[in-house]
């Protein structure tokens, strides 16, 4: 298992921006870039969903946030981060972080989202 440290959520108005931040204090720098890292969102009553991934060289979106959000990581401070911008009602949820290396998954505790109309 590893460890992961979010912060960054809270309550923001519709249109504007937040921007969640994941480290992972307990793993290896060498080696961190090799790590998968991800957010997912889970609103109330609903499944939990991707919304950006980022792999050692590519990263993916969901539909829903192309064009709004950004994942970036960096490497020697093994942290990943969600820059989310013109957030709408919609993206309100638990943000959670995930891991995945070498074909294990760990998930940080979640930050709450909310955007009001």
């Amino acid at each position: 298992q590893v460890r992961l440290a979010e912060s960054g959520g809270g309550l923001v108005q519709a249109g504007g921006s937040l921007r969640l931040s994941c480290g992972a204090p307990g793993t290896i720098t060498s080696t961190f870039w090799t790590y998968t890292m991800g957010w997912y969102r889970q609103a109330p009553e609903k499944q939990r969903e991707l919304v950006a991934m980022a792999s050692r060289d590519s990263t993916e979106y969901a539909d829903s946030v192309k064009g709004r959000f950004t994942i970036s990581r960096d490497n020697s401070k093994k942290m990943v981060t969600l820059q989310m911008n013109s957030l709408r009602p919609e993206d309100t949820g638990v943000y959670y972080c995930r891991v995945d290396r070498n074909g294990m998954t760990s998930w940080g505790k979640g930050t709450l989202v909310t955007v009001s109309s």
